[in-house]
């Protein structure tokens, strides 16, 4: 088996079913994990104020529990109806007791981990760099669609992958030990510093402390070097997309809107064409 998983087209394979079922998991973490941070500060709130009941410490909310179940008519999602992108496509998008609408998102949301998961065996091959792009990929489209979502970057995702990307440099996988550390102080104190020039000449907070923390992890990831890039690239992105959006009325010029999803797909990209995409810049 480990032999065929080494192979070209086996590996391939393999890394795209995985891809479809951490797909399936992403969905779960995206859902839930903001509505656990909400209950973990209500909770506190309440302990706080000495208002806490005993329904609300036996009231059990995780990732696990409870089960998955449609939102209108709470019919329990069984495992032949939680089968990557085919359940979806077998029910035709619709819940099979009340048949209201399931959101197309969650296939591609699979879909889309899958692809993401080929496209980096198909990059790095097999060994440890694919195992780190792997999960740093994952660990982003959670990120990502998260801070669409909610306008939230948790820490129990960004904080960890500060250190893995650490952790995989070590060995010096995608770069340097050295500029593995740098890159995630100067991630970090460049938009912090940011942060504080345009609160202090505005009076307003420019951008959350999760943004911050990602870049901190792209910076440990992807190296001090590659973060001019990244920052340009994400920076472009998102003022291009903002304006459209408000050109079409969709965001108004005082919403704010979320930095996080164009680091995220900037860290992706500098993941694979990195390089090409530093030379371009330092080449400008």
């Amino acid at each position: 088996m480990l032999e065929l998983i080494q192979t070209g087209i086996g590996l391939l394979v393999f890394t795209g079913l995985i891809g479809l079922f951490v797909g399936s998991f992403l969905n779960v973490v995206i859902h839930r994990l903001p509505i656990m941070m909400e209950r973990e500060f209500r909770a506190e709130c309440q302990n706080f104020a000495g208002t806490t009941t005993e329904q609300d410490q036996n009231d059990t909310y995780n990732l696990a529990i409870p089960r998955s179940a449609c939102p209108k008519c709470q019919h329990q999602i069984t495992a032949l109806e939680n089968i990557p992108v085919i359940s979806w496509l077998a029910l035709r998008g619709k819940c099979s007791n009340c048949k209201i609408p399931i959101s197309i998102r969650y296939p591609l949301v699979e879909l889309s981990t899958s692809l993401i998961s080929i496209g980096l065996a198909w990059h790095f091959g097999y060994g440890l760099a694919l195992l780190g792009a792997l999960l740093f990929a994952w660990a982003l489209i959670a990120l990502i669609l998260i801070d669409a979502d909610t306008c939230l970057l948790p820490d129990s995702i960004t904080l960890p992958l500060v250190w893995l990307g650490i952790l995989f440099n070590t060995q010096g996988v995608y770069t340097t030990l050295p500029s593995a550390v740098y890159g995630a102080v100067a991630g970090y104190m460049s938009l912090w510093s940011i942060y504080w020039l345009f609160k202090l000449a505005t009076g307003k907070e420019g951008m959350g402390y999760g943004d911050f923390k990602l870049l901190a992890a792209l910076g440990a990831w992807l190296g001090a070097a590659m973060l001019p890039a990244i920052i340009l690239l994400s920076s472009l992105s998102g003022a291009v997309i903002g304006l459209i959006m408000i050109a079409g009325a969709k965001r108004g010029w005082n919403k704010p809107m979320p930095f996080g999803p164009y680091l995220g797909i900037a860290g992706l990209l500098a993941l694979i064409w990195g390089q090409d995409l530093s030379q371009a810049l330092y080449g400008l």
